[in-house]
């Protein structure tokens, strides 16, 4: 008896500090995404759906991405660099975040809904990713210039699409990024201005709850269209998948920059060249063996 009373006063104390106006969070009138998230792969030629940006294209000029005749430019060059073995416009090869919209090419993903928030946390070769999406109706602060980030500033509205009265469709809206960014690493370019708006539509298949789409639309000057494209993800069908939490892409990258050439550490701690006929680095300040 006495630890029931006690058990009964503990919960008022907390339900009388909890803030005023604060509501119990209804995880019924949201979808079910829970668990482990896969990116669905395509029958491209390619061995993983996640290298492409489109998943049903192949990757390289195989997306026909609608680039300005300058960013094709761009692009070409980036593709005839990685012909000849450097990185042509993709810096992740730095350990660089792959930002958005990138980061949606998850090999892995989870999804947390909260009531303010909604976290995506993707996994890929190149690390582990956090995205926030504020759900909380607030406004994309003045100062967010200020401050860029590689997966920007997003802001998210779940709506009722089908009138069931629960939740089915994240609606995100995604602001305030910083490059060097790419679409994939072929090394399709952003426009370089940063000026990307990028506006997703989240929702389990009506026909399938095991199946996730992320219909992806990016507006950018380096376009002369926005581009969408729709990336997929199966729900892994276990209670305890396996979370790849830490990847570390410093650890082993052996590419090494000096100036303006890429190099690479062999496996004896020396310096290589990564393409024909690459000039050595500047050693105008090492003094020479005597």
């Amino acid at each position: 008896m006495h630890m029931r009373k006690l058990t009964g006063a503990m919960a008022l104390v907390i339900a009388l500090s909890a803030p005023s106006g604060a509501q119990a969070f209804d995880d019924l009138k949201y979808p079910n995404l829970k668990g482990q998230w896969r990116s669905v792969a395509v029958p491209t030629g390619l061995s993983s759906s996640s290298l492409q940006y489109d998943p049903l294209k192949p990757a390289g000029r195989g997306q026909n991405a609608p680039l300005t005749p300058e960013y094709q430019a761009v692009f070409e060059s980036n593709m005839a660099d990685q012909a000849r073995g450097g990185q042509g416009g993709d810096p992740t090869y730095r350990c660089l975040p792959s930002g958005m919209p990138r980061v949606m090419s998850a090999n892995l993903m989870e999804v947390v809904i909260l009531p303010e928030t909604t976290y995506i946390t993707s996994f890929n070769g190149a690390g582990v990713f956090q995205r926030w999406i504020y759900t909380d109706e607030r406004d994309f602060p003045a100062n967010m210039a200020d401050n860029p980030q590689f997966n920007g500033y997003s802001i998210g509205r779940w709506i009722d699409e089908d009138g069931d009265g629960r939740y089915d469709t994240l609606i995100v809206e995604t602001r305030g990024m910083k490059g060097p960014r790419a679409f994939e690493s072929t090394g399709i370019p952003l426009h370089s201005d940063d000026q990307t708006v990028v506006k997703e539509r989240i929702y389990l298949d009506p026909a399938d709850p095991n199946m996730l789409h992320d219909e992806i639309t990016t507006i950018d000057h380096a376009l002369t269209r926005p581009w969408t494209i729709t990336k997929d993800y199966r729900r892994t069908p276990t209670r305890q998948p396996f979370w790849w939490k830490e990847a570390v892409c410093a650890e082993n990258n052996e590419h090494i920059t000096i100036g303006e050439e890429i190099y690479f550490l062999s496996a004896d701690g020396l310096l290589m060249p990564t393409r024909k006929d690459q000039p050595p680095p500047d050693l105008r300040y090492f003094k020479p063996r005597q």
